[in-house]
């Protein structure tokens, strides 16, 4: 049996459009008609990866999506939004959506995404390489359970947080620019790069003892960013 998607939204000739595609590409799909059902499926079965649009009435996206980093934080979402403004993209994925892709769409881009976060879920996109656990001060990262700690206790971090912090740790000391991250972390050869930004802020937040003052994820004015293991004098505070 494939992957389960569950795909939330109120339109109801997107919805199937998007579950013939998935279901060409082995998904297992259901469908859900607003956040409210979507949440409702979400507790009966937990699915593999959630398909969000972001415009409904009633509970719309953006909540629905906060309810399920709240509950299931390691659960992928990806966002359907027809709002063509950044502001209203990053805001999407500052609620923890793991990935976008804007209204109107080619369902077989929709299906490469969510097949690009599948593979991720399951291991495949961040190999083992030489050690499966990474250690670095008070971080513990199982690279093959898709488990991170900091001071031993577990961080909820998101598919693509997991794999940008994965990254970082596997290449320190170097400047990667926001258009490395994307193809590197994200596999895509073009994009949106403040979903970089994002998802830098976001991990910054868990991992930091002052993500203002960041010691680990350091800018690098008008390149990017370098990751830094922490010294004896950070690993005491």
């Amino acid at each position: 049996m494939g992957h389960r998607v569950l795909v939330v939204d109120d339109d109801a000739t997107v919805s199937d459009v998007v579950r013939r595609y998935l279901e060409q590409a082995g998904c297992e799909v259901r469908l859900a008609a607003d956040g409210a059902d979507g949440l409702a499926a979400i507790a009966a079965q937990c699915p593999d990866l959630v398909v969000l649009d972001l415009m409904m009435p009633g509970i719309d996206g953006l909540e629905v999506c906060r309810r399920i980093r709240r509950q299931l934080p390691g659960l992928p979402v990806i966002m359907l939004t027809a709002l063509g403004e950044e502001a209203d993209r990053v805001l999407g994925l500052e609620v923890g959506a793991d990935d976008y892709v804007t209204k109107p769409f080619s369902p077989r881009e929709l299906v490469l995404r969510i097949q690009s976060v599948l593979r991720r879920t399951g291991g495949q996109a961040v190999s083992p390489g030489p050690s499966a656990t990474l250690r670095e001060a008070d971080l513990t990262v199982d690279t093959a359970r898709r488990v991170a700690e900091r001071h031993g206790a577990p961080l909820a971090l998101t598919v693509r947080e997991f794999d940008l912090l994965v990254f970082f740790m596997r290449n320190p000391g170097r400047a990667w620019s926001r258009a490395d991250l994307l193809d590197k972390v994200w596999g895509w050869q073009f994009g949106d790069q403040s979903t970089v930004t994002v998802h830098v802020r976001r991990l910054r937040e868990k991992i930091e003892n002052d993500p203002a003052e960041p010691a680990r994820i350091r800018t690098v004015w008008g390149v990017g960013y370098t990751y830094e293991p922490l010294d004896e004098g950070h690993r005491r505070s």
